[in-house]
């Protein structure tokens, strides 16, 4: 306070004098407040003149000679000074007054100093925190605050376009109303600490529910500890949904949406782990379509898919929740059968699928009918894996299918599994021997029975083994056809015919009709041109050459059959029905076929003449073929009895080994050259 002790001062003037100071100090800032300092210490000692000179240019800016002067300071703060001078001299009273002054000044000037630095620094702060809002705001990511118990604090605005609430409706409101479902471990998620990143569903205001990446970091208070959490969350669905289609594509059949083989796999194989532990059985059934094919050459792929489509429907709707049925490709499904006490309960369960394809199927106005094998190999004593349990019950498939009837269901043993191995030496084997030089050609010779000459031959392949010897062709040939090897076999078969074809022809043998066997997958558009093709190389005219069709090969897509047949006789070569009467051959198609001979099965020809259905097979044959203008030849004659019967009916030609047995190429050269057989 200003010391009032002297008289000469008014209490007016010394209060006015310390209000005038604090309100320049207050109010006034630079050469207004330097002034208005200044002109107060002046009047205040009542001298002439009179300033303030701020700390920053005491040093530059020296007092003049006799003035009073006055430091300002508070503690070891410097504010600057106090300076009056025009009077010759100063009393004590007046020199008390001025430092009175000059501390009052230091009191408010410190005072106002330690304001402005508080209120500079709330802005400063306040306007970072502002930066900081907009910067959250400004961010694709949605980020938000809560504390321990998941209240939430503070709500940017990329929250607001992710969740759909604004801040005033989500600001105070626990966490879990963002939760799909209520998640009682939302305390352990939330509050084991930051630096968690996971994969949630979250739900919008809208009520639509999402994936959503979620990553935690700690909030802590300025000691560094927790108060809250930190959450980032970013909108993946599409990404989530895209990586289920990926799934679903690597793990399910297109057609069906069943598991395919590769999550069949997976799947029995962790339900094997648990019957393990549980020392129970498990089954897996390997189910093959019988019939299929025909349906989908005849009807199409569209109709065959939607065959396919209702075989899976009924299959899941007779199995229980916990069995897997898949589809392997094609017309093959497998079902997995756990935590069985007994593995007959698996036979059971085969009967269930073989009775859910007693009703026919209704596919585009067409009732149809499929019947399937099963084949089945039970844990653990037929493997302790799915690809070993798959394998077995396939080769147990197999047996079914080669059974009496071809809808039935057998169990894997280990004979099969031999049986199997076999099969497959056999086929390896045929591969190699179809480039090793290790087949050869047999030709059986033909007969006019009217004057007894050789007319032709029928090809016959025949499989010399290195090991094995002659294997003969009832081994390899249903294999061939069963694997598709049959195709390279045709295809060897026809170069090797026309080879030896043309070697007669060089030698000066007239040309003789050499047959050549022809299977139901040779049998494409692309047969004509190969046929064309090996004839044009080899220099043969198309009388050499003629095809045996087996009548099972006609019965799928009449006119495309048709229309194959045209361009192969419009090139010269013959084509004879081989197995006639074996098939389901219709009289109304067989009419159009450009066929030039019907061959009579050699089922028929052994029970003549004793028995009385063959006989009349045979003759109505005959009599069929006449009346079409074809040739008749019966197979598979061996006795003379035989052989006069088939002359009585009518019958044109014959082979068999009452006639000769299928000769090498040397052989059959020198009884072609003699023409004829002794009769």
């Amino acid at each position: 306070m200003l010391d009032l002790s002297a008289a000469a001062y008014s209490v007016a003037d010394v209060i006015g004098c310390s209000a005038a100071l604090s309100d320049a100090v207050l109010r006034l800032r630079g050469p207004a407040q330097v002034a208005e300092l200044g002109r107060i210490a002046a009047a205040l000692t009542r001298s002439p003149w009179g300033r303030y000179v701020p700390a920053d240019v005491v040093a530059a800016d020296p007092a003049p000679p006799h003035a009073l002067v006055q430091e300002i300071a508070f503690d070891e703060h410097r504010f600057g000074r106090f300076e009056v001078a025009g009077r010759p001299s100063y009393s004590t009273v007046e020199r008390q007054h001025l430092a009175s002054l000059a501390r009052l000044a230091a009191s408010v000037l410190q005072v106002h100093s330690v304001a402005q630095r508080t209120t500079h620094a709330y802005v400063q702060m306040e306007a970072q925190m502002q930066h900081q809002a907009q910067m959250l705001d400004q961010i694709h990511e949605s980020v938000l605050t809560m504390d321990q118990h998941g209240f939430i604090t503070s709500w940017n605005k990329g929250a607001e376009r992710l969740f759909g609430y604004a801040a005033v409706e989500a600001i105070g409101r626990n966490i879990l109303f963002l939760y799909e479902d209520d998640d009682s471990g939302f305390h352990d998620d939330f509050m084991e600490g930051g630096g968690r990143l996971m994969e949630v569903r979250r739900k919008k205001k809208s009520g639509e529910v999402f994936w959503a990446s979620l990553s935690l970091s700690p909030l802590c208070d300025m000691n560094g500890r927790a108060t809250g959490l930190i959450a980032y969350l970013t909108d993946i669905t599409e990404r989530k949904e895209a990586e289920e289609r990926i799934h679903h594509l690597a793990y399910y059949d297109a057609l069906t949406n069943l598991p395919n083989r590769t999550l069949l796999t997976k799947l029995v194989d962790q339900a094997l782990s648990v019957s393990q532990r549980s020392r129970l059985q498990g089954c897996v059934l390997f189910i093959d379509l019988n019939r299929f094919k025909v349906i989908n050459d005849t009807l199409g792929r569209p109709a065959g898919d939607q065959l396919l489509r209702e075989v899976a429907r009924r299959f899941r709707d007779v199995l229980r929740e916990q069995d897997v049925v898949a589809r392997l490709g094609g017309d093959e499904f497998a079902v997995g059968l756990f935590e069985l006490t007994q593995h007959y309960e698996a036979s059971m369960v085969a009967q269930k699928l073989l009775a859910a394809l007693d009703e026919p199927f209704l596919i585009d106005g067409n009732d149809l009918r499929v019947g399937a094998a099963i084949g089945v190999s039970v844990y653990p004593q037929d493997g302790a894996d799915a690809e070993t349990l798959l394998r077995r019950a396939d080769i147990a498939m197999y047996r079914a299918k080669q059974g009496v009837e071809a809808d039935g269901v057998e169990f894997y043993s280990e004979d099969m599994n031999q049986g199997m191995q076999e099969r497959m030496r056999i086929e390896s084997g045929l591969r190699q021997a179809l480039g090793n030089g290790q087949l050869t050609l047999h030709y059986q010779p033909k007969f006019a029975i009217a004057d007894g000459r050789l007319i032709g031959a029928e090809a016959l392949v025949r499989w010399t083994h290195p090991q094995r010897g002659l294997i003969p062709p009832a081994e390899f040939i249903p294999l061939a056809e069963a694997t598709g090897l049959v195709v390279q076999l045709g295809e060897w078969v026809l170069e090797a015919a026309c080879a030896q074809a043309q070697a007669w022809k060089l030698a000066g043998v007239q040309p003789i009709r050499v047959a050549v066997n022809v299977s139901a997958r040779e049998f494409t558009p692309a047969l004509p041109a190969r046929v064309a093709d090996t004839l044009q190389r080899y220099g043969l005219e198309p009388a050499w050459l003629e095809l045996e069709i087996t009548e099972s090969t006609l019965m799928h897509n009449i006119d495309r059959v048709i229309g194959i047949m045209d361009r192969i006789t419009a090139q010269g070569v013959t084509l004879s029905l081989d197995d006639f009467g074996t098939g389901y051959s219709s009289l109304s198609y067989l009419k159009r076929f450009p066929i030039d001979t019907l061959k009579i099965d050699r089922s028929f020809t052994t029970g003549i003449p004793n028995d009385a259905n063959d006989c009349a097979i045979a003759s109505t044959i005959i009599s069929i073929a006449q009346q079409l203008k074809h040739k008749v030849i019966a197979e598979g004659v061996e006795t003379p009895e035989q052989l006069g019967f088939l002359q009585r009916s009518g019958c044109d030609e014959v082979q068999g080994y009452l006639f000769s047995k299928p000769l090498p190429a040397e052989e059959f050269e020198r009884a072609l050259r003699e023409r004829s057989w002794a009769q």
